[in-house]
């Protein structure tokens, strides 16, 4: 999914805590957006794997949700939230398409890597890549709620992450291919700061896939970390 989706996410969380607990509606909001976005600060040291915790987030968000139902604080009710959102994030990426460059053609059996299962979850494409059009219906989806609950300062900033998420898709396709003819222009020496599909836009090689004779990528079976 889109980044912005994972934001839009923590938009509806903090419009479902505002609807039970007003009193907490900034913290929430604050909180339910810089979790639903925190996994995807590890885009350039292993995505979806060093700061994507599909069951250890899961677990900790638990009893967080029960600390802020029973003794609910500013504090309290900003840490549920937050893990509530990291969770949701971790979790909703095994639903999209996998870490290659062109995710459409479903060449990558990795979608998020599970931590207390040693393995990498494979993804189940129901939003077939980030940017696809489903992606931006759930994204829309998920803001709706934000124009019936919240003032204008956060309509605002829900219609700019939709209009930031609508010109994403429509390019979806083209920046890949832009990709394709930057990254090898970029010095081999500063290439390994790049996330692993990037770099296997210059060099096929140094990826974790091998070619089937037909063309097609299937996923190598010792794939390798980001």
């Amino acid at each position: 999914m889109m980044a912005t989706t994972h934001a839009l996410f923590g938009v509806a969380l903090a419009a479902a805590t505002l609807a039970v607990a007003p009193e907490f509606g900034t913290a929430a909001l604050v909180a339910s957006v810089a979790g639903s976005v925190f996994p995807d600060l590890d885009l350039y040291a292993g995505h979806r794997r060093t700061l994507h915790y599909p069951v250890y987030f899961s677990a900790a968000a638990l009893p967080a949700v029960a600390v802020a139902a029973f003794a609910p604080r500013p504090a309290t009710v900003a840490l549920a939230c937050f893990l509530v959102g990291a969770a949701a994030h971790s979790l909703s990426d095994v639903l999209g398409g996998g870490l290659e460059l062109k995710p459409w053609r479903a060449t990558s059996e990795r979608a998020v890597y599970d931590h207390f299962r040693g393995r990498w979850l494979g993804p189940r494409r129901w939003i077939r890549y980030d940017g696809a059009p489903e992606d931006l219906l759930v994204a829309v989806a998920l803001g709706a709620p934000a124009f019936a609950v919240y003032d204008r300062p956060v309509q605002v900033f829900v219609a700019a992450v939709l209009a930031v998420s609508t010109a994403y898709v429509l390019a979806r396709k083209s920046l890949a291919g832009l990709a394709e003819r930057l990254v090898p222009l970029v010095p081999r020496a500063l290439r390994g700061h790049l996330p692993e599909r990037f770099r296997a836009a210059a060099d096929p090689a140094s990826s974790g896939e091998a070619v089937a004779p037909s063309g097609t990528a299937t996923a190598s079976a010792s794939e390798a970390d980001d």
